[in-house]
């Protein structure tokens, strides 16, 4: 049988999503199921069975399958990590326990770092030591090393992480140990940091394998579980995990360096904004991602989505902030650069003792979830203020596969917020609206402003259940021109996955003075990574014309702590290329800190290399009725509450499959779907598109 269809799987805290195309007609299909938080893998069985069903569609018509979870993420959270081991040089086996200097909050007294996720206890010095040149200094003690598998053997650890000091530059000794435990301690799985983040700096790099090594038994036991699960059922696809920079790596890959998919969840949402704006000629976009747990924020320029290497997991996630700095673990793998708070749809409202009222980052979650939901919550949510102020429809929820209790919802409200804080319950519940609306305006400001970008620039690409009830506010709020809603904004993640192309990420320190660049031993490296890339590529069925490499290089001035990541183009490199590559690295600086010193001496630091396997993508299907008026699409009306009128309006509700292209809004106005509802706030307008996204901006009406 032909493969005909493509699926994309995403699991959210709250929803499993599910896209399927039809390569053969470019039909879009989109399902949404409750998650299932104690065993992720059962949302997505159903997730899969519910969307193929819906299309009858049999298991051995899908040839692709991918996948964006937070499975690794959520491990760490909750401490539902493997039993692991840690082998280092000895005399730095409380590398962990020191770790660094960094907190979130300076002045706080009683702040406690993260308790480190291997135990003192097992953690292993071993004779040996390198410099920073790869030069041996003490040969491997072999025989110590046996001695230190067999104590971790008797530990009954499940995974062990090996980080040598300057493994990067000499990973013989790693390699060796990694030998040697394999050999006494069998059962047991080896991350090595030489292979996981071969870069200076040993606690980043210790952290790194670390997080690798705990989380490696529990994500290749998840992805097991789906894999043999859709065999059984004759699914015979190519199966894909998203990795949080933004490619897809094959479910064997991810297996073995799960840290590299950390943040795959949220990262696909990104790629999907990145996809909507290339397509639509916004190559300048901020990705808006509200569900029903958090919301997340991305900066996407010049049709990339920024990356970075300083990314922790498990930080703290704070309404007003995001992710606080030192709070969390350290990685050193590239990331989409995210800012992710706990304000999404089941965020809980609360007043705190010195009666203020609050919003999140705690969540309802998938279950209980809003107390409109009669599933016992008790805590009001975003959701259920939304639902009171008659943003959403109680019989229209999931396309009324759960229909909303407005009564509860305002009970709960009045109960929660409204009697602690002697306010009407209507202003109580626009109140908890319009303080998620500003914790969500702080995360667009900290990936643009804060980044040194004007969000003015930019399109505002809002998805997730919630995003588009809360988009036209932030926009407002933060003078973005351009919001874009796409079709299905519910399930536009799972459409992420569906998007971007196998990729591989490789880096290798070689600190160097760029006016004295070795430029023969930087192409060597760059030479044997991208031999690497090819190979695993390769491997992975991708045929050569098909393969592309992206060179970049980390630069700092001489004498700094931090860097930037600048690409480094050509193919020597020569010297051609590094001038160009400087010139990049003083305009960069400039943009990021507000000064440069191109008469300063230039470090290159860390090489990179990113190796991709390009995947057909499908298209966006165009709508087939165009024109028309938007009053045919008009379904209802009923009172909307928004502060512009200082109450509630009798609004218009909109069916969006009714919407035709060219159909224009004016706002006030209700654009309802099944798994998302557009609010259109007094003062703008929505214009469908040919593809049957709604295009808001500030109406010239007034």
């Amino acid at each position: 049988m032909a493969f005909r269809y493509r699926l994309g799987v995403d699991v959210g805290g709250t929803f499993t999503d599910a896209t399927l195309i039809d390569e053969t007609t470019g039909e879009i299909r989109v399902g949404k199921v409750p998650s299932t938080p104690g065993d992720p893998s059962i949302g997505f069985i159903e997730a899969v069975h519910r969307i193929l069903r819906d299309a009858g569609a049999m298991p051995a018509e899908v040839g692709y399958v991918a996948h964006g979870t937070t499975v690794a993420t959520n491990a760490l959270i909750e401490g539902k990590v493997a039993r692991t081991g840690f082998v280092t040089t000895e005399g730095f086996r409380d590398m962990l326990e020191i770790a660094r200097q960094v907190r979130p909050t300076l002045y706080d007294l009683l702040f406690e770092k993260p308790r480190p996720l291997v135990p003192r206890h097992l953690c292993f010095g071993a004779p040996e030591r390198v410099d920073a040149r790869g030069n041996v200094l003490t040969p491997l003690d072999e025989g110590a090393m046996r001695r230190v598998a067999e104590a971790l053997r008797r530990e009954g650890v499940a995974s062990i992480a090996v980080c040598f000091l300057h493994a990067y530059a000499s990973p013989a000794h790693e390699r060796r140990a990694g030998e040697i435990l394999r050999e006494v301690f069998p059962e047991a799985m080896v991350s090595l940091s030489s292979e996981v983040a071969p870069e200076f700096r040993e606690y980043y790099r210790a952290s790194t394998t670390v997080i690798n090594a705990c989380i490696r038994p529990v994500v290749a036991r998840y992805l097991r579980n789906i894999e043999v699960r859709l065999r059984e059922e004759g699914l015979k696809a190519e199966l894909l995990v998203m990795q949080s920079s933004g490619g897809v790596l094959t479910f064997a890959a991810a297996s073995e360096r799960p840290v590299f998919m950390v943040e795959s969840g949220p990262a696909a949402g990104a790629i999907a904004a990145t996809y909507l704006g290339g397509v639509l000629g916004y190559r300048d976009v901020i990705s808006f991602d509200m569900g029903g747990t958090t919301a997340k924020a991305g900066l996407i320029q010049d049709g990339a989505p920024r990356v970075t290497k300083d990314y922790e997991v498990g930080a703290t996630a704070r309404a007003g902030v995001g992710a606080s700095r030192g709070s969390g673990y350290p990685i050193r793998t590239p990331v989409i650069d995210l800012v992710e708070i706990g304000a999404g749809g089941g965020s809980i409202a609360w007043v705190d003792s010195g009666g203020v009222l609050r919003v999140g980052p705690q969540s309802a979650g998938a279950d209980p979830g809003p107390v409109c939901y009669g599933r016992g919550g008790t805590a009001p949510t975003v959701t259920d203020a939304d639902l009171v102020l008659g943003r959403l429809n109680p019989d229209y929820f999931l396309g009324g596969e759960i229909a909303l209790d407005v009564a509860a919802a305002r009970r709960a409200i009045q109960e929660r917020c409204a009697d602690p804080l002697k306010m009407d319950v209507v202003a109580a519940a626009h109140g908890i609206v319009e303080i998620a609306n500003a914790a969500m305006v702080n995360a667009l400001r900290l990936v643009s402003i804060q980044r040194g970008y004007d969000p003015r620039d930019f399109a505002l690409v809002a998805f997730g259940g919630a995003g588009p009830a809360h988009a036209n506010r932030l926009a407002a709020e933060t003078e973005i021109p351009t919001v874009v809603i796409p079709m299905s904004p519910g399930t536009t993640s799972a459409m992420g996955l569906l998007v971007t192309d196998l990729k591989h990420d490789y880096s290798t320190t070689l600190i160097q003075r760029a006016d004295l660049a070795d430029l023969a031993a930087m192409a060597a490296v760059y030479g044997k990574m991208e031999a690497e890339g090819r190979a695993t590529l390769a491997r992975e069925g991708v045929r050569p014309e098909d393969t592309a490499f992206l060179r970049q290089v980390d630069t700092r001035y001489a004498g700094q702590s931090y860097e930037l990541t600048i690409p480094l183009p050509g193919e020597g490199p020569g010297d051609a290329d590094i001038a160009r590559a400087l010139d990049r690295f003083h305009a960069e600086h400039d943009r990021a800190y507000g000064y440069s010193a191109s008469g300063e001496p230039v470090e290159f630091v860390n090489l990179r290399l990113t190796a991709t396997g390009q995947i057909a993508r499908p298209r966006l299907r165009e709508l087939g009725t165009k024109g028309g008026d938007a009053t045919q699409a008009r379904k209802a009306v009923r009172p909307v509450y928004f502060a512009e009128r200082d109450g509630y309006v009798e609004c218009p509700i909109y069916d969006r499959y009714r919407l035709g292209a060219g159909c224009v809004i004016e706002g006030p106005g209700i654009v309802e779907e099944v798994d998302s509802t557009t609010v259109i706030h007094p003062g703008y307008q929505a214009e469908v598109d040919r593809y049957g996204n709604l295009i808001l901006r500030a109406s010239p009406m007034g």
